[in-house]
């Protein structure tokens, strides 16, 4: 079974290719591109047991690009080394904690070299894994989340202004995030625990600068008590006490993101829920506080969003895709960050995944639409005013999910993937 996807030029001729995790067989998959929107029939290579998450990076200062993968079975990940022809040596696995479950690839020891930082979600740690010469990793170095339990998500920032990437982790079971600030060997000082609440399950993590004074903060989105806690940032990687917003609805957070779509650039928080119909948007007020909950009527079931200025007047819009009432809906946005009410268009069977892009070259947006019962997608062209033509359909393999859009063949046109 497919479980991740990522592109990247793996022979240098600049036609980008794909690299699939296939976690049932415990292979990846390497597809050619030949530059015209076609790719080669895949080329298999061994991984560890169970991949769930792939990506890429020069490892071996090569300038070819290589491949690694977080392995959940057996408690690793591998590195296949590229060759520069689109294939690639056999794995070499190193250890991590107990169910590796994502992968993010920086400098964590500030040596110019490419090192690797691993969520276990058993163990509830992070493995980091540093980089020497000729690819090869040095023994894990694992920090775990002393007062933290089923690592959820992590994400990595510079959080102090010292130029050396610092981690945030979800500490999921017992109700809390956790700092670790890197002091640029790769190595990272002590867990600093903040609490997300009682019985809050923090599930997911955004950082921004949420009160514009120069320093990051931190918003999360917590599963258990359905409300969001946010974590002002002090200069020196310091937070202040957390500032809870709770949202009243009885559904679960299950993503967030973050932006600054209206003219005053007040940071704006949006939060997606697991079986409720509207997407809530949060405002900053001038001390990093938040608005109380703005709720806009969506179809049924969204499952997907993307943003887009659709109508040309410099403020960006929203388009989501609900999977039970197979329509996208599209909401305006006014310059003070508010939305007009949505109008909706049709879309094939269960739209779960949605994206814009000017498929036509005519300098308005488009939608693409990726409809998971009836394997086709849906393409809805732009007006530039905010209004979409009827959708137009292709088919496509079993049970699209996900779709994104670029130039594959480089002839200035948009392709879908």
């Amino acid at each position: 079974m497919p479980y991740s996807v990522t592109v990247g030029d793996f022979n240098n001729d600049t036609y980008l290719d794909i690299v699939v995790a296939n976690t049932d067989d415990s292979t990846v998959s390497i597809l050619l591109g030949y530059g015209n929107g076609s790719f080669a029939n895949q080329k298999t290579y061994s991984t560890g047991s169970g991949p769930s998450s792939v990506a890429i990076g020069d490892f071996n200062y090569d300038t070819i690009l290589d491949i690694v993968t977080t392995n959940f079975g057996d408690n690793t990940v591998s590195v296949l080394l590229g060759n520069g022809d689109c294939s690639f040596a056999n794995q070499t696995t190193y250890s991590t904690g107990s169910g590796p479950h994502a992968v993010a690839v920086g400098d964590f020891n500030h040596d110019n070299r490419t090192d690797l930082a691993v969520a276990n979600f058993n163990n509830n740690t992070v493995s980091i894994l540093l980089r020497y010469d000729r690819g090869a990793l040095k023994d894990k170095v694992t920090f775990a989340s002393s007062d933290g339990s089923r690592l959820q998500s992590f994400a990595v920032f510079y959080l102090n202004n010292d130029s050396l990437l610092d981690i945030v982790v979800a500490n999921y079971g017992t109700n809390s995030i956790g700092v670790l600030l890197g002091y640029g060997n790769g190595t990272y000082g002590k867990q600093i625990v903040l609490s997300t609440g009682l019985n809050s399950h923090p599930y997911a993590i955004a950082i921004h600068d949420f009160n514009r004074d120069g320093r990051v903060d931190i918003a999360v989105a917590n599963y258990g008590t359905k409300n969001l806690v946010t974590f002002l940032g002090n200069e020196n990687g310091a937070f202040e006490n957390q500032a809870s917003y709770g949202i009243k609805f009885d559904f679960y957070p299950v993503a967030i993101s973050t932006s600054s779509l209206n003219q005053y650039e007040r940071s704006e928080i949006f939060v997606a829920y697991d079986g409720i119909d509207y997407i809530d948007v949060f405002i900053t007020y001038n001390l990093g506080s938040f608005s109380h909950d703005i709720k806009y009527s969506t179809g049924s079931w969204p499952r997907s969003v993307a943003l887009g200025d659709f109508n040309k007047d410099t403020y960006l819009d929203i388009v989501v895709a609900s999977q039970w009432s197979n329509t996208i809906s599209i909401l305006l946005g006014y310059s003070d960050g508010s939305f007009a009410n949505q109008t909706q268009y049709s879309t094939g069977y269960e739209p779960w995944s949605v994206a814009v892009g000017d498929f036509n070259n005519d300098t308005h947006l488009d939608i693409v639409a990726a409809n998971y019962q009836e394997n086709t997608v849906s393409i809805l062209l732009g007006y530039g005013n905010g209004s979409f033509a009827n959708q137009t359909k292709y088919p496509t393999g079993f049970g699209p999910h996900s779709v994104a859009v670029a130039d594959f063949d480089n002839d200035n046109k948009l392709d879908i993937v």
